[in-house]
């Protein structure tokens, strides 16, 4: 899982938006020091908005919906002269004279700014990462016709003149990538996902060309078969030039892991205090893996022995006994979306009846993913922007490929079987990804809001998982406990090989070998996560750590409200402050100083 494709931009505003980044009626109260922030970060929403177009559609702000981000080195070195002055600015800032939720936010953006500084000049992935320039092409697209926040007509026009710009920005892809620097694997991906961009014109562009008027129809069709050229003119790039040139090291080593991880995290834990941690968590839910499987095998004549003190060889004997029999009520390889939808149901009459947390008052809408998002992630949830929070979410599933083997897709569904696609349902939408989502875009900080932390977003999924099993969910059924266990020590192995492949050196035989054995995941998961590993670094780590700071963030919060604790008013009160890093959310909380 990928969980929430809620993107971090450099950009917001609107003069439609006015009334959200304007001064607050009270801000007359406030000190010198607070009016100066709010100020800057109305500027730099408002300002940086021209350096990324394609995520101010994302986000809600349509003044540039007919423009694309300018990707060569003059704009980003535009966007980085920008970024040090905000940054000079926010600096010249006295913090200890703001208040507690400004104080948040200025560090926020202050780690996002440093961020981009770090990110442009030494990292440099506009060098050597394609698939930067591929989720800004296929979202220059995508993020106009996905959801209807504007008549189709004007959305079309949008995406018409969008589509004679996109292969400029091809083009300037081509100029910005330097091969020998690009990994191996990051090619393979972005040519694999590269035709996609036409996709999204065949299934959302032309069946509605219709609904324009001549003359923009017909530039409309001008403009499709100019980016459809375009795009195989990029294709015979990446094939001829780019992947037999990829052969740089995707492994990121020490100092760039550790530094990307604290942005990422924006959290104290250092990475040898994760593996520390993870590894202790491994044994535990094995541990409590095998517990719940004794449930499961008891009374079977054909079940292994499960002797209260077992071996190691009977402990995974038993488990890995136990998970067969839940894969083998796995659904049709075409009806994994259907029951996808179904789960999401059955999550949300739960937590309604159990009245766990306020529950949004929309649906989720599950979708197969689009063409051009496939290859890294199985599913992911979309929200939309902070400034449209009355559109769709989407909760997207990749759908089986139509080229795997019918050994593959077992495999695949093995993973994904009926227990596991309900627990998947948890975790993108009731009351995991859709539900903090919803719940983040209430709180009035836009800044916040656009800025909103990975590892808790990711970490509250995961907490829901857990959180649904211990108030009951599915309680009769050890083998949904044991499907859940499961997806929570994927979560742990992942945090060990995201810093195991880029530091430690594992290699794929020894991470498949982790991932099959130790946490029972199939052959086709494994392979998955062996790609997306190559592909992105300290991500992965972001659902472990985040679930253990919202564990110990309701801990304290229990410890501190005494008998005035519930869940409702935990969770409630934990995602009012929009989506901060974790100890962030828990000083807001319980009045704790901000640091």
């Amino acid at each position: 899982m990928n969980t929430s494709r809620r993107r971090v931009v450099l950009a917001l505003g609107s003069s439609m938006l006015a009334p959200m980044l304007a001064p607050p009626a009270w801000s007359q109260t406030r000190s010198r020091a607070d009016r100066a922030f709010e100020a800057l970060g109305r500027r730099w929403l408002d300002r940086s908005m021209r350096y990324s177009p394609i995520s101010a559609t994302t986000i809600g702000d349509h003044r540039y919906d007919t423009r694309i981000d300018d990707v060569s080195a003059a704009g980003r070195d535009a966007a980085l002269r920008f970024t040090r002055e905000t940054l000079s600015a926010l600096e010249a800032i006295d913090a200890g004279q703001l208040s507690r939720a400004n104080q948040v936010d200025a560090l926020i953006l202050g780690n996002a700014l440093r961020a981009q500084i770090w990110q442009t000049e030494s990292l440099q992935s506009w060098a050597w990462n394609p698939l930067g320039y591929q989720s800004l092409a296929g979202g220059a697209l995508y993020g106009l016709m996905a959801r209807e926040f504007a008549p189709l007509p004007q959305r079309l026009q949008a995406a018409t003149v969008r589509m004679e710009q996109l292969p400029a920005l091809l083009a300037q892809a081509r100029a910005e990538l330097q091969p020998a620097r690009v990994p191996a694997p990051h090619a393979a991906t972005y040519a694999a996902q590269n035709p996609g961009l036409k996709s999204i014109v065949t299934d959302m562009i032309e069946p509605h060309k219709d609904v324009l008027n001549p003359r923009w129809r017909t530039r409309l069709e001008s403009a499709i078969e100019r980016f459809n050229a375009a795009v195989d003119e990029h294709q015979t790039w990446i094939t001829q030039t780019l992947v037999p040139a990829a052969q740089a090291e995707f492994r990121v080593g020490a100092e760039i892991f550790d530094t990307q991880l604290r942005f990422t995290l924006q959290s104290d834990l250092t990475r040898a205090e994760i593996r520390r941690r993870a590894d202790a968590a491994v044994i535990r839910v094995r541990e409590e893996m095998y517990r719940v499987s004794k449930l499961a095998l008891a009374g079977r004549a054909d079940a292994p022995a499960t002797p209260d003190q077992p071996s190691p060889e009977q402990q995974q004997a038993a488990i890995r006994a136990a998970l067969d029999l839940a894969a083998a009520e796995r659904p049709a390889r075409e009806r994994v979306v259907q029951i996808a939808t179904e789960g999401v149901e059955e999550a949300r009459r739960f937590v309604i009846e159990r009245d766990l947390i306020t529950v949004p008052d929309g649906p989720v809408r599950v979708i197969e993913m689009p063409e051009f998002q496939r290859g890294v992630a199985v599913a992911y949830c979309d929200s939309p922007g902070p400034l449209e929070t009355h559109l769709d979410t989407f909760y997207a599933v990749s759908p089986i490929p139509d080229d795997w083997t019918e050994e593959q897709a077992t495999s695949f569904l093995r993973e994904y079987n009926i227990r596991q696609l309900l627990d998947v349902s948890v975790h993108e939408a009731m009351p995991g990804h859709y539900t903090q989502i919803w719940h983040s875009n209430r709180y009035p900080s836009t800044l916040r809001a656009v800025l909103g932390s990975g590892s808790f977003v990711e970490g509250w999924a995961v907490y829901a998982e857990e959180l649904m099993v211990e108030e009951g969910f599915r309680r009769d059924d050890p083998l949904f406990r044991l499907s859940q266990l499961k997806m929570q020590l994927r979560t742990i192995a992942n945090a060990i090989i995201d810093q195991a492949i880029h530091v430690d050196g594992m290699s794929q035989e020894e991470m498949m070998r982790f991932l099959t054995h130790t946490a029972f995941q199939e052959e086709r998961e494994a392979a998955g996560k062996w790609r997306r590993a190559q592909l992105s670094f300290t991500q992965l780590s972001t659902y472990f750590v985040g679930f253990q700071e919202h564990l110990e963030t309701r801990v304290a919060a229990r410890a501190a409200w005494g008998g005035q604790f519930n869940l409702k008013r935990y969770h409630d009160g934990v995602l009012s402050f929009g989506s901060p890093p974790g100890r962030f959310a828990r000083q807001l909380l319980l009045d704790e100083p901000i640091q």
